[in-house]
């Protein structure tokens, strides 16, 4: 009988046999140290020809700027309070080491940035599957957004770059709790958990869940030494820090200014009352659908940057399979996906609750994206892993996003560079609309031009410091002593308020409410202040200077 030989499968023959994921993961786990150089590349890269070397318009940078500044030149009586101060002792420190240098400042968050992709690598590599892991460093690298915030002084770049090493000393504790569970033996990863849980709570309020989610975390594995541990290794850093503070500042904490006005049912209007329950509770399904059927898209290049339109349906959809991808991890034992899912979903529940609804910001959720990214490719990567159909559609929708992302950011970066370029040169103002370059230009005659005693009332009082070199400008965020039929100021109570603080003149520009275009709406708040002092008392207040021809910046000089 003739002996039947079995032929082996060539290599060439397996690999054919293998699925797209198989052959993805196979070459990804081969490539991965060129494939995590080619993201730090990237990070860099974008970093620099996204670098912007301007102001924020939105105001926050300036105030955290300004709050840095006031550290040092008003020690021991200012104490940041409008939200967490984490990142504005950091700028006090730089201010005191370098003095005012925002340039080295942006600097510094480009640093931040960079080791916060090298963490967040660090701590997600070889964890979750390539065919995920790789999109969300796309994202992570490459987002328009996050390099955006890395060459800008908000506090951004700073809370992911802590957020990843908070991530990435839980699963070195984690590891380590496997290989041996006695808490004890592993006391210096506690500490240094313990330390990045106190700072990213210092550092965003909305992070403070840090802690009730380890608590919860453990206690749902009924690991209750563990939970003790973890809570103990935080206090030693927060009772410590809050012992400073009361010695330093007294009685003070990053939510005493912050927490007055999120109780409020409009941020710039205390007369309105405080929120009640059903507020809050509107407050959190009216956030939900801005930030998830919205700016969820908008970030990640698939919706117009401009686009204002809300989309409950989307939101719910997108809610359901951030739920379902936490239930699929959570089957699969996936412990460490659990935790972060469960810190990352306890910040955004706080910060929709919290937070008013005209605050619509992207940057509230981006600190969110790359936890959310993995939940949402992790739910189709396991919806469609056993199908060859599933898994090809997978790539192509993953390859569309990743596009996007890079196009966003490639469009971005043409635009950009001839406008950096010129501020570089010594052209600070370039890049600025014109209503907000007659704005800034005019902060800075301010400076060069009134006494030192003055004091200028300003409704981008912490821009006006900045490019003002440093004058202290009196800050105007909503009209006061309002009269309740004009909704203007009355005339002699805001005269009355104004010298009780010392304000000598005021500055009414002409900011525009569309900031692409001039429709000949300006944000009027200062205007609504004036005006009723204007015509009831013509001579009180003295034009004593012109910025512009166009959109222009006036300075009235206050006459008691």
């Amino acid at each position: 009988m003739a002996k039947t030989v079995t032929k082996k499968a060539s290599p060439a023959s397996a690999s054919k046999h293998k699925s797209l994921f198989d052959r993805f993961e196979a070459w990804a786990d081969k490539n991965s140290k060129k494939l995590f150089y080619t993201f730090l590349f990237l990070t860099l890269l974008f970093s620099l020809t996204l670098f912007n070397a301007r102001i924020s318009e939105a105001h926050d940078d300036a105030l955290y700027l300004e709050g840095g500044w006031r550290y040092v030149h008003e020690f021991p009586t200012y104490f940041y309070t409008q939200n967490a101060p984490l990142y504005i002792l950091f700028l006090s420190l730089m201010v005191k080491l370098f003095g005012f240098k925002l340039l080295l400042f942006k600097l510094m968050n480009v640093v931040f940035n960079f080791f916060g992709v090298f963490f967040f690598w660090k701590a997600f590599h070889k964890r979750i599957p390539y065919t995920v892991f790789i999109p969300v460093m796309f994202f992570v690298s490459c987002n328009y957004m996050i390099q955006y915030f890395a060459s800008m002084t908000f506090t951004e770049a700073f809370y992911l770059f802590l957020q990843s090493l908070f991530f990435f000393y839980f699963f070195k504790l984690y590891d380590a709790l496997k290989t041996d569970p006695n808490p004890n033996k592993h006391w210096k990863l506690w500490l240094m958990l313990g330390l990045f849980t106190f700072l990213v709570g210092a550092c965003k309020s909305s992070a403070v869940v840090a802690v009730p989610a380890l608590l919860l975390f453990f206690g749902i594995e009924k690991q209750w030494k563990n939970a003790l541990y973890s809570l103990g290794a935080y206090l030693s850093f927060k009772v410590f820090y809050e012992f400073i503070v009361r010695m330093v500042w007294g009685a003070q904490n990053q939510f005493s200014g912050q927490g007055r006005i999120l109780m409020q049912k409009d941020p710039y209007d205390k007369a309105l009352g405080d929120e009640d329950l059903g507020g809050f509770i509107d407050r959190f399904f009216d956030n939900c659908n801005i930030y998830l059927s919205k700016r969820f898209f908008q970030i990640l290049g698939l919706r117009e940057e401009n686009s204002i339109e809300i989309y409950g349906l989307l939101a719910f959809i997108v809610f359901v399979v951030l739920i379902v991808s936490l239930f699929i991890v959570f089957k699969q034992n996936n412990k460490p996906l659990v935790f972060f899912s469960l810190f990352t979903g306890s910040q955004m529940m706080l910060s929709f609750v919290i937070l008013q609804v005209r605050w619509d910001q992207p940057r509230i959720i981006l600190i969110c994206m790359p936890i959310l990214l993995i939940l949402v490719y992790s739910f189709f990567y396991n919806t469609v892993k056993k199908s060859g159909m599933g898994q090809n559609i997978y790539i192509v929708i993953v390859g569309i996003i990743c596009s996007s992302i890079i196009l966003s950011s490639l469009k971005r970066s043409a635009t950009n560079i001839p406008i950096v370029k010129r501020n570089l040169a010594g052209d600070i103002y370039y890049g600025y609309t014109p209503d907000w370059q007659n704005f800034l230009r005019c902060s800075a005659w301010c400076a060069d031009s009134l006494s030192k005693e003055s004091l200028v009332a300003s409704r981008k009082a912490p821009m006006s410091f900045v490019y003002g070199k440093g004058k202290k400008f009196f800050p105007i965020y909503s009209v006061i002593k309002k009269d309740s039929l004009t909704q203007q100021s009355n005339p002699d109570s805001a005269l009355a308020f104004f010298q009780s603080k010392g304000v000598t003149h005021i500055m009414l520009g002409s900011l525009r409410i569309d900031p692409s275009k001039n429709i000949g709406q300006i944000i009027n708040t200062v205007h609504n202040i004036a005006q009723p002092i204007m015509e009831k008392y013509p001579n009180k207040l003295k034009l004593v200077h012109t910025e512009g021809s166009a959109e222009e910046c006036y300075v009235f000089e206050i006459k008691y």
